[in-house]
C-alpha cells in the first residue's frame, strides 16, 4: 500500500531523480543539491515547530511506494508566500480608451506586475514518477495535501493558490517567454525559470516593466497561451477545479500559466472530512467505498487511498495493513473523507500527469 509522509534527509537522491524527471518549468524543485538539501531541512524543521512562523513555513512530503519503499512522488505546502522574497504575478486587467467625438471605445486586456497573493498558503511541488501513473497515485499525492491542512488549519491562510505549470513546448521553450519576456531578460527561459527556482528573485523587480503591457501587442502565439497550462498539467487542474479551487486572473510571469485560489474553509476535502477515533484492527475489512485516510501526527503523518466499508459513529475499524501503513492503534485519531465527497458527481477521473 503506497503511503504520504513527511520528507527526509535520506530522500534528496530520490528527490534529485524527481526534478530531473520534472523537466523545464517544475520551478519549486530545481536541479540543485543543495538547495533541494535546504528544503529537505527546511521541511523538518516545519515540523519541529509548536505552532507556524508568521514570516511561512514549507512541508514537503514524498510518495512511498508500499512494496519497494522507493520515493515515486512528491508533493508541498507553503504556509505563507511572498513573506521572506517578493512573490511576483501578472494580474490579468481592462483598460478602456474611448473618444466620444470620435466614436471610438476600445477595450483591452493588459498585464500588470503585482504582488497580490502574498501571504496566502501555496500546494505546490506536486510530482509524479511517469512509471507509477496509475492507481489513483495522482489523487492521494494532490488532496492528501487538504487533510493536512484541515487537521492543522492554524498553521495556513484563510487562502490557498495553486501555480499551474504553464504552456511550453518538448524542448523547454515558451511561447509567452518568447513573445514577452525575452525582450526584458536576455536570457532563455530554463535560465530565468531556474534562477527563480533558486530563490534568485530581485532580477525580476529589477528587468521587468513597471507599467501595464497590453495583450493585444504581443504575437498572437504569446497571447493563445495566457493562462493555459501544459497538457502534462490538464489533471492536476482538473483535480483542484473539482476540489473548488478556480481562477481569477493572475498568471505566471513567465510563462504564464494560471494561478488557481480557493478559501481553505471551502476546499472540499477540507470542510467534508471527518475527525475520528481508530475503534479496532482486524486482519481483514470487506470492500467498501474509496476514501483519503491520515493519522493526526503532525511529524508522523501519513496518509493513505484506500477503501473502507460503512462504520456507525464510533466504531471505526481498519485493517491490519492499513493501520500499519499508518502506524496507528485502536484509540489514535484519524482524518478521512470519502472521493465521492471530494468530486463533482458527474466527474470521471482523468488518467494523465499530475504536475504542478
Amino acid at each position: 500500500m503506497n503511503v504520504i509522509r513527511p520528507i527526509e534527509r535520506d530522500d534528496l537522491s530520490a528527490l534529485l531523480r524527481i526534478a530531473e524527471l520534472s523537466g523545464p518549468g517544475f520551478t519549486s524543485l530545481p536541479l540543485h543539491p543543495e538547495l533541494l538539501e535546504q528544503r529537505i531541512n527546511q521541511s523538518i524543521a516545519s515540523l519541529q515547530l509548536a505552532s507556524g512562523r508568521l514570516d511561512g513555513d514549507h512541508y514537503l512530503f514524498v510518495l512511498e511506494h508500499g512494496e519497494t519503499g522507493e520515493v515515486i512522488g512528491t508533493t508541498a505546502i507553503s504556509s505563507r508566500v511572498g513573506m521572506r522574497d517578493p512573490w511576483y504575478h501578472y494580474r490579468i486587467g481592462t483598460v478602456v480608451h474611448a473618444s466620444r467625438e470620435m466614436g471610438i471605445h476600445n477595450r483591452f486586456n493588459t498585464l500588470y506586475l503585482c504582488n497580490d497573493y502574498t501571504g496566502h498558503s501555496e500546494v505546490c511541488s506536486l510530482f509524479l514518477d511517469p512509471a507509477y501513473r496509475r492507481d489513483r497515485n495522482g489523487t492521494l499525492l494532490s488532496k492528501c495535501r487538504f487533510l493536512f491542512m484541515a487537521q492543522f488549519p492554524e498553521r495556513f491562510a484563510e487562502r490557498v493558490i495553486a501555480e499551474m505549470r504553464g504552456v511550453s513546448n518538448d524542448a523547454g521553450g515558451s511561447p509567452f517567454w518568447e513573445g514577452l519576456g525575452r525582450h526584458f531578460f536576455s536570457m532563455e527561459f530554463s535560465e530565468a525559470d531556474y534562477l527563480t527556482g533558486l530563490g534568485n528573485k530581485s532580477f525580476i523587480a529589477e528587468l521587468m516593466p513597471k507599467h501595464s503591457i497590453y495583450i493585444h501587442l504581443l504575437p498572437e502565439s504569446a497571447q493563445q497561451v495566457i493562462g493555459e497550462v501544459h497538457r502534462n498539467t490538464r489533471p492536476a487542474r482538473k483535480m483542484l477545479e473539482d476540489e473548488g479551487f478556480h481562477f481569477e486572473g493572475y498568471v505566471d510571469i513567465f510563462d504564464a500559466g494560471p494561478t488557481l485560489i480557493c478559501r481553505l474553509s471551502d476546499i472540499r476535502s477540507v470542510c467534508y472530512s471527518e475527525r475520528q477515533q481508530l475503534s479496532k484492527v482486524v486482519n481483514k475489512l470487506p470492500p467498501g467505498q474509496a476514501c483519503l485516510l491520515a493519522n493526526t501526527r503532525l511529524q508522523g503523518f501519513r496518509c493513505i487511498l484506500t477503501e473502507l466499508p460503512y462504520f456507525p459513529e464510533g466504531q471505526l475499524q481498519l485493517s491490519r495493513i492499513q493501520a500499519e501503513a499508518l502506524q496507528v492503534e485502536p484509540g489514535d485519531g484519524l482524518r478521512l473523507v470519502p472521493l465521492a465527497l471530494t468530486r463533482k458527481r458527474s466527474q470521471v477521473e482523468s488518467a494523465g500527469e499530475p504536475h504542478e
